[in-house]
């Protein structure tokens, strides 16, 4: 088995990085100080596969954080996006393209009866809470440990003393006034939220989730949580908000919300939507989504909103995949793959739980079922990182991190999957 050992150019390349931008990426994860060691830099992907700038090649199961369901460089959509590149590439105005795009995002997940479309997950979700706070006449929302909803200061906050106090930033320049209106709940903890509705009657315009959790690792919702989310919301006049943006297309063509049948008021959506370029959006019903400007009073605005060459690229994506659905291969190649890396584990005496749903999974080096952030970070982390590391040396690219999901994509083969067993038996022994 091959293990890569030439990494001049990224060493080279992070060095110099380091000089101009801060940490030396554009986004902390891609630092790999999570797994303690140098990140690698990427010269290009072809399906299933990295290449990074020494040639050597990897096995992705990060799929750019969840979009690339068809894996990389997809011919039908760089053909799409080509011919929509003679065109032009933005215009700070209406297309058809946008209208399409929109057309095609509510045809197929019923909550969502109109839709404004934005250019990065965090500012779907960002809108979707003031849109809620105007909606509701509301100040407080409730989110939960371990979900990331981007890095608006609504939700840079930490866990406070006690599961009901008030929360307190944890990111320098996050203003108290602001995150004393987020209120923290444990995800799967159906008294956390009904102690919260108690105490803070009447103040809480929104309560906003990831429906499978992939920010702490894939965490699924339990005991029908979701419906038990919604049913409480509508109860106190507030609403339920869905951040799909990882989800969204990515378990269904109806997302998370179609398969435990559950529909938010506002649900935000991001990555495969724009077939892998940056575009984001956020919906729901009518009533709520006319009071965005110029038809309502809450002002949202974005020059690149509705991108004509993301728009093209999500709209390939999307009519790919209804016009063949991919989901119940994926559910079982991945399936498949995640009982056997399991049996691996078992084998070798690795304490372990491999959450999975749909096309994510996330191995935790746990000995308990994971449920929530608490019960997530059980995890030997350092044992995460060597994981990662021997793995990586072997030519599997894994997430940077313990705390996120692993992506499958249609360009994953068997073959693949079989090669993935073997190396990872393999690094097993000597973990």
């Amino acid at each position: 088995m091959i293990i890569l050992h030439n990494l001049e150019k990224s060493k080279e390349l992070y060095s110099k990085a380091k000089k101009y931008i801060p940490g030396g990426v554009n986004s902390p994860v891609r630092a790999f100080k999570a797994v303690g060691c140098d990140p690698v830099f990427i010269k290009k992907g072809k399906r299933a596969y990295l290449y990074d700038e020494d040639s050597n090649k990897y096995l992705d199961y990060v799929c750019s954080w969840g979009p690339l369901i068809f894996g990389h460089a997809n011919k039908k959509i760089i053909k799409a996006v080509e011919k929509s590149l003679r065109n032009g590439f933005t215009y700070g105005a209406p297309t058809q393209l946008e209208v399409e795009l929109a057309q095609l995002i509510t045809n197929c997940i019923p909550s969502i009866e109109k839709i404004r479309l934005v250019s990065s997950g965090t500012e779907a979700t960002m809108s979707a809470i003031r849109l809620a706070r105007a909606y509701t006449k509301k100040d407080k929302i409730i989110k939960f440990k371990g979900c990331y909803h981007g890095h608006a200061d609504s939700f840079l906050v930490q866990m406070g003393s006690g599961g009901l106090t008030f929360s307190m930033p944890n990111s320098p320049g996050v203003l108290e006034d602001v995150a004393k209106n987020t209120i923290l709940a444990n995800f799967n903890n159906k008294e956390d939220i009904k102690d919260i509705f108690n105490r803070f009657k009447g103040q809480i315009c929104a309560v906003i989730v990831e429906p499978v959790a992939g920010n702490m690792g894939v965490v699924k919702p339990e005991n029908d949580f979701l419906n038990f989310l919604s049913e409480i919301a509508h109860e106190n006049d507030s609403l339920l908000i869905f951040d799909e943006v990882i989800t969204g297309f990515r378990l269904g063509l109806a997302g998370a919300q179609g398969i435990y049948k559950v529909e938010p008021d506002i649900t935000t959506l991001g990555k495969i939507i724009g077939g892998g370029f940056p575009l984001a959006a956020f919906g729901g019903k009518s009533k709520i989504m006319d009071m965005l400007s110029p038809e309502g009073p809450v002002y949202q605005a974005g020059t690149l909103s509705g991108n004509p060459i993301a728009c093209t690229a999500g709209i390939t994506t999307i009519k790919m995949l209804i016009e063949d659905p991919p989901y119940d291969r994926l559910e079982k190649i991945t399936k498949y793959l995640t009982e056997e890396i399991q049996k691996i584990f078992k084998k070798y005496s690795i304490s372990s739980y491999i959450s999975q749903c749909g096309s994510m999974f996330t191995p935790f080096f746990c000995n308990d079922k994971v449920i929530d952030l608490d019960s997530a970070l059980k995890s030997d982390i350092y044992i995460y990182s060597k994981f990662f590391q021997e793995l990586l040396k072997r030519g599997i690219y894994p997430p940077a991190s313990q705390f996120e999901s692993w992506f499958v994509s249609t360009a994953h083969s068997e073959k693949d999957i079989d090669f993935t067993l073997r190396v990872i038996e393999n690094v097993a022994k000597n973990l």
